[in-house]
């Protein structure tokens, strides 16, 4: 008898758990489509616009520590830089 009372107690502490855990929303989610589908389309959209901001602002970063480095006239180094930062100004 004591140990159905364990076995009922542990059932009981798990399902309480699973209840915390809210698999049931999580269940729902996946298998409602449409939604799942349009989540992960605006979670898309928000990486792609994410990176795009984080690569421009990189970008520019880059252009604007190479001019800088120009500005110092190392020989060989300046002069590569020079051209590399003409190319990419003549392309913008």
């Amino acid at each position: 008898m004591s140990e159905n009372n364990g076995i009922e107690k542990r059932l009981e502490e798990l399902a309480n758990n699973l209840e915390k855990a809210k698999i049931h929303e999580y269940v729902d989610f996946v298998n409602n489509k449409k939604r799942l589908i349009y989540i992960n389309f605006i979670g898309g959209l928000a990486r792609g616009f994410g990176m795009a901001i984080g690569f421009t602002v990189l970008g520019a970063l880059a252009i604007y520590i190479l001019q800088k480095l120009i500005s110092w006239n190392i020989p060989l180094i300046g002069d590569f830089i020079a051209e590399i930062v003409r190319i990419v100004q003549e392309r913008l």
